[in-house]
């Protein structure tokens, strides 16, 4: 039987979005927390014996010899280590959100330190799309407080050595590629498709109307049963074996209609049962929010016991 895992957790996103205060949140849980960490000294730091404590590392555009390539790179090398358990959280905020905190706090945008803030708040959020498409734990801080972000934080990682389980829901369009960081993949293309329909095709899978359209295929209804009944087999396996996240993607031909409805169809169930749950709608209105990325949706549950 395997020892248990160190555990490092990558902290990244725009500036602005409340990265430093997700650094502090991990450290009053007992992180050891390194800001601003130079990917090329990553390796060393973690050469030899495992840390005991575990670890929260900021790096971000401003850190030296940053590249996104560079840190996907060494978060892959982690991930494929047994002896580290590993978590990219990436704190994202909406660009005009990020400008008012700039104009407010009247800071210079790092990557636009002698133009518009707004500039480099695209710039920067163009450059970091490829980690946040392969974050383990994403966190929108559009609407949130320093408080708020904190206890968003603290859902996720109170009490990490005991094996807490946070589950994500993505859901995605074929047509874009399928999440990289999924875990489990389900594809929703076989249900009956609101596209077709024109009264529809305008509103999403969290509507109503659409929900009910595919629940109308004789399909839906075993398909539903027996993705849940399958999450209730292996969710407290996933748990009891020290798994810290999960992410389960639900896809469909546009990422709009079908895999959204299940996505929050089977979010709405878990978090009924405790387990602790986000919601991530990864194309839902893709053309309006980028450069950036989709909008993200939390659905949060109370950590199953």
């Amino acid at each position: 039987m395997p020892g248990p895992t160190a555990h490092v957790v990558i902290v990244t996103g725009p500036a602005g979005a409340g990265r430093s205060t997700a650094i502090n949140a991990l450290e009053d849980l007992g992180f050891e927390a390194i800001d601003n960490l130079p990917i090329r000294l990553l390796p060393r730091l973690l050469k030899g014996t495992p840390p005991e404590r575990p670890l929260a590392l900021g790096i971000d555009p401003r850190t030296r010899d940053f590249g996104v390539a560079e840190l996907l790179a060494a978060y892959d090398s982690l991930r494929a280590n047994s002896e580290y358990t590993v978590d990219l959280v990436y704190l994202d905020c909406e660009p005009g959100t990020l400008l008012r905190r700039f104009s407010e706090t009247r800071r210079r945008h790092p990557k636009a330190p002698d133009a518009d803030p707004a500039d480099g708040i695209a710039l920067e959020r163009e450059m970091l799309s490829p980690l946040r498409d392969r974050a383990d734990v994403l966190i929108d801080t559009t609407t949130l407080s320093v408080h708020d972000t904190r206890a968003r934080i603290e859902h996720v990682f109170a009490d990490t050595g005991n094996a807490r389980l946070a589950i994500q829901l993505t859901s995605f369009s074929f047509r874009r590629g399928v999440p990289q960081a999924a875990d489990m993949v389900f594809d929703c293309r076989f249900l009956r498709n609101p596209h077709w329909d024109e009264s529809l095709r305008a509103q999403d899978g969290r509507s109503d109307d659409v929900r009910e359209y595919i629940a109308q295929d004789p399909r839906f209804a075993a398909f539903r049963d027996q993705v849940l009944g399958l999450l209730d087999l292996l969710l407290p396996a996933f748990q009891e074996e020290g798994k810290s996240h999960l992410t389960v993607a639900f896809g469909c031909t546009g990422g709009k209609h079908r895999s959204v409805a299940l996505t929050e169809i089977t979010g709405q169930s878990l978090a009924e049962q405790g387990w602790q749950v986000s919601i991530r709608h990864r194309d839902v209105d893709s053309d309006r929010t980028r450069p950036g990325g989709a909008t993200a949706i939390e659905a949060e549950g109370t950590a199953k016991p």
